[in-house]
């Protein structure tokens, strides 16, 4: 006695044909459905390669390739307890930071992602702004900040380390007089020394709400 098992399902292509007339115009939409749920052949080849399938990463936004922008808050620094960095509009390596006590202050992107160079400048206000450094962690969220210290290219974080301490009293002060011969007459001349301004604040996080 032979036993008849039920053929595999093929893959079926569904055809509809659809006349719509107007104006003399005959227009044919298709639709095809393929149908390879039941296909044994189809699964034997989703099971085979499975594991290799290539899962596309989502696409980056401006403020992951730029994570310095955003809003800071700060519990150190009572002269700037809110700081905005934002992008240049213009020019995407250049950032603005305001809120400080300094005025609006510009930022140069030196090493990715997000390690700045703030130039000396002169902010809208008439304001000299001495060099500094500005580096954001983006595991701790955390935004250093430092003006009065020129930016290292080797070691950007050296701006931050502290300075060492000298004994005024037995060590004369170098930095301070600057020698001016002219004429035969020798007059000293005040260098006016920047006493470095540090900033640490902390990224806000802003939340979009979802209905």
């Amino acid at each position: 006695m032979l036993i008849h098992s039920p053929a595999p399902q093929p893959t079926r292509i569904i055809v509809e044909h659809l006349d719509l007339r107007t104006g003399g115009i005959r227009f044919f939409v298709l639709w095809i459905f393929f149908h390879t749920k039941n296909n044994p052949a189809v699964a034997d080849i989703n099971e085979k390669y499975k594991d290799k399938y290539i899962v596309s990463k989502p696409v980056m936004t401006t403020a992951d390739i730029f994570p310095v922008i955003g809003k800071y808050e700060s519990s150190v620094n009572m002269d700037a307890p809110s700081v905005t960095i934002s992008l240049d509009p213009e020019n995407k390596g250049m950032v603005w930071i305001e809120g400080l006590p300094q005025g609006k202050v510009k930022a140069m992107l030196r090493k990715s992602p997000a390690t700045y160079k703030i130039p000396a400048q002169k902010t809208d206000d008439g304001k000299d702004v001495a060099e500094g450094t500005a580096i954001y962690d983006k595991e701790t969220k955390t935004l250093n900040m430092v003006i009065g210290k020129n930016y290292n290219t080797l070691d950007p974080m050296a701006a931050f380390a502290p300075e060492p301490v000298i004994d005024e009293t037995t060590t004369p002060n170098l930095n301070t007089k600057k020698v001016v011969v002219k004429k035969n007459k020798i007059k000293t001349k005040e260098v006016a020394k920047v006493k470095p301004w540090m900033y640490v604040g902390t990224k806000v996080e802003t939340t979009v709400a979802t209905n």
